[in-house]
């Protein structure tokens, strides 16, 4: 999909603030209340906006944890199968496919060690086609941001 630099501003400016007021931000960027929606609309329509959200901050609400698990399989037909049932737990935010020895990468909140330790064991090495696991502790993000928005 092409942009035009409308179109890249006003997805700039969202993702700065996801609940600016269209209203505000047709001032901002000096074209129309129906501008902005139309646009908006256009870009919710063709999958560039997903939804808009609030993130959470993990350790304000308890978990002090924070992990990536790479799950290594017993074969690569189990791979929709286990990522069905790895969508079932909730203290994993993430699970990408990737490539190299392990097939999964999930990334796990945890309220300590121990509850990380029990998500490990109780509930990931159980699954039917998981043949090991490897897991990296994350002291902290040291950032995270949206790919960047270009013009073509």
């Amino acid at each position: 999909m092409k942009f035009d630099p409308i179109d890249v501003r006003i997805m700039n400016e969202l993702t700065l603030d996801a609940r600016i007021p269209y209203s505000k931000l047709a001032k901002k960027l000096n074209v129309s209340n129906t501008l902005i929606h139309q646009r908006i609309k256009k870009l919710k329509d063709t999958g560039v906006i997903k939804k808009a959200t609030f993130p959470i901050d993990p350790l304000s609400l308890g978990y002090e944890t924070s992990a990536y698990t790479q799950i290594m399989l017993t074969s690569a037909k189990h791979h929709k199968k286990i990522e069905a049932e790895l969508s079932k737990i909730p203290e994993i935010i993430e699970c990408v496919n990737i490539a190299g020895r392990y097939a999964l990468l999930v990334k796990i909140y945890a309220r300590n060690n121990r509850h990380l330790r029990d998500v490990i064991y109780e509930k990931i090495q159980p699954l039917e086609g998981v043949e090991g696991t490897n897991t990296i502790f994350s002291f902290e993000t040291a950032f995270s941001r949206n790919v960047p928005i270009q013009l073509d």
